[in-house]
């Protein structure tokens, strides 16, 4: 197995490995122990790396925390083939690193903290109930229903360029990794608002990885499945009962701060934070004001 994406900060209480789920290797970071679950989904064109700033504090608030590298990032597998990608493998592989933490130690509550794709895994998780869910987290990614609205609208199909871009054969894996692959580079860099949060060795880290062979054709394949596979799954009504908390950096330079009205419409027990001055990127961003939103609330829903 080749070598983890990064190397955790000693003082951070993380570390890594890899694990089997769902007959394939992810790329894993952990931190903290316990009977409950912390399992965190990133997005693209990200990596584990973006939850270096919630893992410690989760641990200290006594969750065992979970962050892979989903399929096709970092080192994790990459399977061939746009099919590979699509929301039931993707969600399947959820459930399987559930069942996977579960196999090495009890869990008796599961959380999904998850930002962009990530996101979109997890609402779709939480809506077919592969597993049970205690509590669900949700940063910058609309619910499904209200995505489905918003896309219709002009202003945020202007802003959803790249998805329909991504659809096209071998150009957008060309147009990553080009220069040194400056499209992720800037994908952080130009959409930050707090751009002092991205520094050179933290752009490395995402360029490094998607240089990595076959890594930039899975990353678009997550996309491409969307379009080409969006009956993978069947999401009914879309209600959630999981008490849910949603943080949003209102800066979303890929999604218009519409996408979170309505929500309680299939998420009866939500609540909002959003957050002024603040890009996509919203938890390595603004990881203090993220922390202490995601630390209270969870103070908040264990009292209730």
């Amino acid at each position: 197995m080749t070598d983890c994406s990064w190397a955790p900060a000693p003082a951070s209480a993380i570390t890594t490995r890899f694990v089997q789920a769902n007959g394939l290797t992810f790329e894993l970071a952990e931190c903290g122990s316990g009977p409950r679950l912390a399992l965190c989904l990133h997005g693209f064109p990200e990596l584990n790396f973006s939850w270096r700033h919630q893992m410690p504090m989760l641990a200290q608030k006594g969750w065992r925390v979970w962050a892979p590298n989903q399929r096709g990032y970092g080192a994790s597998s990459r399977p061939e083939g746009v099919r590979a990608y699509a929301l039931d493998n993707l969600t399947a592989d959820v459930a399987a690193l559930i069942d996977a933490a579960a196999a090495e130690s009890p869990v008796e509550e599961v959380m999904l903290v998850a930002h962009d794709w990530g996101a979109i895994v997890a609402w779709a998780f939480a809506i077919l109930k592969l597993r049970p869910l205690t509590k669900l987290v949700i940063m910058n990614v609309p619910h499904p229903k209200v995505a489905e609205r918003e896309i219709r609208r002009w202003d945020q199909m202007k802003k959803s360029w790249y998805i329909f871009f991504f659809q096209l054969p071998w150009i957008p894996e060309r147009a990553l990794l080009a220069k040194d692959a400056e499209f992720v580079r800037g994908a952080f860099l130009n959409m930050a608002v707090d751009k002092s949060r991205f520094p050179k060795d933290v752009l490395d880290v995402y360029a490094r990885a998607a240089q990595r062979p076959g890594a930039a054709t899975a990353m678009v394949n997550w996309y491409r499945a969307l379009i080409r596979h969006a009956k993978s799954i069947t999401l009914g009504d879309g209600r959630i009962d999981t008490p849910t908390l949603m943080v949003w950096g209102e800066e979303d330079a890929a999604l218009n701060i519409n996408c979170t009205v309505g929500t309680e419409a299939w998420v009866p027990n939500f609540t909002l934070h959003r957050l002024p001055a603040v890009s996509h990127w919203v938890q390595q961003e603004a990881p203090e004001a993220v922390n202490a939103i995601l630390s209270d609330w969870l103070d908040q829903s264990d009292r209730d």
